[in-house]
């Protein structure tokens, strides 16, 4: 087996047992909201595409250097969730009075958001325990749901892109100019 080979594969499995550690992390009152998905080559670049294109067209450099991060990397565990009101009594953490003000006001879920944090940080322990490198990124989350590669149900979710190599592909963040 080649190098290639065995850091597609690697990272693939990295990207399995991330997938695993997100859905068994904890969540509120035991719901679990949670969605994963791997993307990989022709969808993963697909999404990248429409991360250039939002970031050309709203002028927002990172998307565009996140975008070049995404093609460079060999798989994205994208981690999203459904928002599932709680319901939990006088909470009001959304910044409304109650779970109905919040669904009626098209609110987020402050346990939606909550258990998505453990989620991706558990997901990202995975990785970097078995150094592999990774980012976690709005950028792809949101041009992934605004271009429906995940289910419509899914309002919030990030994507965390993997690469093995001699340099971590993340490290020298800087933003594009045009």
């Amino acid at each position: 087996m080649e190098r290639e080979e065995i850091v597609q594969k690697v990272a693939l499995d990295i990207a399995k047992l991330m997938c695993s550690a997100a859905i068994t992390a904890p969540k509120a009152k035991g719901i679990d909201a949670l969605y994963v998905k791997i993307f990989l080559k022709d969808e993963k670049d697909k999404v990248a595409d429409l991360m250039e294109k939002i970031g050309q067209e709203q002028n927002i450099p990172f998307f565009i250097r996140d975008a070049k991060n995404v093609k460079d990397s060999l798989c994205v565990v994208f981690i999203g969730s459904k928002n599932i009101p709680r319901e939990v009594p006088n909470c009001g953490f959304c910044g409304y009075k109650n779970c109905e003000e919040m669904r009626n006001n098209n609110g987020t879920c402050i346990y939606t958001a909550c258990d998505l944090g453990i989620a991706i940080g558990s997901a990202v322990s995975i990785a970097a325990h078995h150094f592999v490198d990774n980012r976690i990124m709005f950028s792809f989350g949101k041009a992934a749901i605004e271009g429906k590669f995940v289910p419509e149900n899914i309002k919030i979710g990030f994507g965390i892109p993997l690469s093995i190599s001699g340099k971590n592909i993340f490290f020298d963040r800087k933003f594009f100019k045009k």
